[in-house]
């Protein structure tokens, strides 16, 4: 009997990185063409939606997450219309489509912008958006807030005022107390709603409201969660606590999301937000998906979670509890556009714990082997826990960072405002490989002249879709399969787990009707759990045996 439930509790969702994905038009950039062009190729992987990165126009000064028109596409995308055709023919092939939303900020070239700039001090215009005098005598910036790119989070303008930017200088924030802000994007909203959009994705979810105040950073602040791209060393420094802080999730924040349920409601169909909220607790997180708030949240602690039983299991028991006491479903995730690739992340000796405050830093080399063998593992277990999950393009091919990215083309704004000492996030977001045995592997026309906006390794010829479809060994068919048995059979999707007796270092878990995940994170291989059948397992199986790195999907 199908499920009466929202599909939102048990999608797959497949992240377009559009820039990255398939350029149809051979200028080197992904577009809205290249999308339907490979949506044969989508519904083939079996997923139910796609997230799309922002497709809005924008200077680009941070790729399209500084947007100057929240209802026009990017001529170097598209067209509101080839959205609107995208969007009609994704539904013809059962995926659903959500658009990213970037309501903490716009671009400076935003009309509103322009206007604050023009106006002056003291003016309308200016309270949209953030703006204050200096301290001292002016020269010095509102507080000491920083910028998640690097270095102070206020820009001086020529006629004295500062604004407060948490991102890029070409990001100005919006101030959410004003009512025109909250007006202007629940009209944004119904006009994708009202196109066919699915649902929305929302960027930096827990960062639009801020203390009236503007106070200082509190003490200790690098203990607390910053932001999207800035992550601490973690320590084992007893229970996660809340730290009051001054512009990332505050209370006042779900006063919006209320409002933002409401409009979704209004069109038929269970139109879902996701929300990117980086909270420093399950409890916190688990608020913006109250029943009259958000429909999601991505799981970040199980993405950040090091390769050890005892913290996944943590991390797993954590968010379904605290997501179950307010009806939510979890909403699980191993990589996106902002994070090392995770069989990179995996490939280490030491695969540690860490929280949002700086780039992950990988210790040692990485050993792409053991990356890929445990990335498999992990897929399995990602796609059998309870809720929905999220597919990073490219994590489906097992692609791994581009850790050697030359200099002279790294583009992410976090490599000059760092003053070139931390490479940003280019090396997750290289467009992917698709066909043919050299670049652009089939990503661009074969006759385009202008090479792929990020260059592509020779090594990923091996790696494309032509290469591995087909041969039952690789991450491509491994996906293909779990994603096939997770539509079937009914144990899998939302739900309840039971955690099943195992070794140290091994979890294994039970999800009725008739199934059994077990994956051996230890450093000896441990006999299967009881069952009558493999379904899918992440690697060759020998003598009943789960080796070390290895997952397995059985009948009970």
């Amino acid at each position: 009997m199908p499920s009466t439930a929202p599909w939102w509790r048990s999608a797959v969702i497949y992240q377009v990185y559009i820039r990255s994905f398939a350029d149809a038009n051979g200028d080197g950039v992904g577009d809205i063409a290249g999308i339907r062009s490979r949506l044969p190729y989508l519904k083939s992987l079996g997923v139910d939606a796609i997230w799309i990165n922002p497709w809005y126009k924008s200077p680009m000064a941070d790729h399209g997450y500084d947007v100057a028109d929240y209802r026009a596409i990017d001529p170097l995308f598209g067209t509101v219309a080839e959205a609107e055709q995208l969007i009609e023919e994704a539904h013809r092939h059962g995926i659903r489509v959500i658009p990213d939303i970037v309501p903490n900020h716009t671009s400076d070239q935003h009309a509103w912008f322009q206007a604050a700039l023009a106006a002056g001090p003291g003016s309308p215009e200016r309270e949209r958006y953030v703006f204050r005098p200096g301290r001292d005598d002016g020269s010095a910036p509102p507080n000491d807030w920083v910028s998640c790119f690097g270095g102070p989070a206020w820009t001086r303008l020529p006629d004295g005022e500062w604004y407060l930017h948490l991102f890029a200088p070409q990001q100005p924030d919006l101030n959410w107390e004003h009512p025109d802000v909250r007006a202007e994007f629940e009209s944004v909203l119904r006009f994708w709603f009202s196109r066919g959009v699915d649902g929305f994705r929302i960027d930096v979810a827990h960062g639009l409201v801020k203390h009236p105040e503007l106070p200082d950073l509190p003490p200790r602040q690098e203990a607390a969660v910053l932001g999207p791209l800035v992550s601490r060393d973690a320590v084992d420094a007893g229970p996660r606590t809340h730290v009051d802080h001054p512009h990332w999730d505050r209370d006042e924040v779900h006063d919006i999301y209320r409002a933002w349920r409401k409009v979704a409601d209004e069109f038929p169909g269970d139109r879902s937000f996701v929300a990117e909220a980086w909270a420093d607790t399950p409890e916190r997180l688990a608020a913006y998906v109250r029943r009259d708030g958000l429909h999601t949240a991505f799981n970040f602690d199980f993405l950040m979670s090091g390769w050890i039983a005892k913290d996944l299991r943590a991390v797993i028991d954590d968010s379904l509890a605290m997501l179950g006491a307010v009806g939510a479903p979890a909403t699980w995730v191993l990589s996106n556009h902002d994070v090392m690739r995770h069989p990179s992340r995996y490939g280490r000796r030491t695969v540690r714990r860490w929280t949002a405050n700086e780039p992950y830093r990988p210790e040692g080399p990485a050993d792409l082997e053991l990356g890929t063998r445990r990335a498999r593992a992990a897929a399995l277990l990602m796609l059998a826990l309870p809720g929905g999950a999220y597919i990073y393009q490219g994590e489906e091919l097992g692609l791994p960072e581009v850790e050697d990215l030359p200099e002279h083309v790294l583009q992410d704004p976090v490599w000059e405002r760092s003053g070139h000492t931390d490479r940003g996030r280019d090396g997750c977001r290289v467009p992917i490989p698709w066909s043919g045995n050299t670049a652009p592997y089939g990503f661009s026309p074969d006759d385009a002249s202008t090479p792929p906006w990020l260059p592509q390794p020779a090594a990923w010829a091996g790696l494309s879709v032509e290469a591995q479809t087909g041969d039952a060994a690789s991450m491509l068919e491994l996906y293909r399969g779990a994603l096939r048995l997770r539509r079937d059979h009914p144990a899998l999707g939302d739900g309840t787990l039971t955690w099943l007796d195992a070794p140290e270092g091994v979890l294994a878990f039970a999800r009725d009707p008739g199934f059994v995940c077990a994956v051996n994170l230890s450093a000896e291989a441990c006999p299967l759990p009881a069952h009558t059948s493999v379904l899918l397992s992440s690697g060759p199986l020998e003598d009943g045996l789960l080796k070390p790195d290895q997952a397995v999907w059985l009948a009970v």
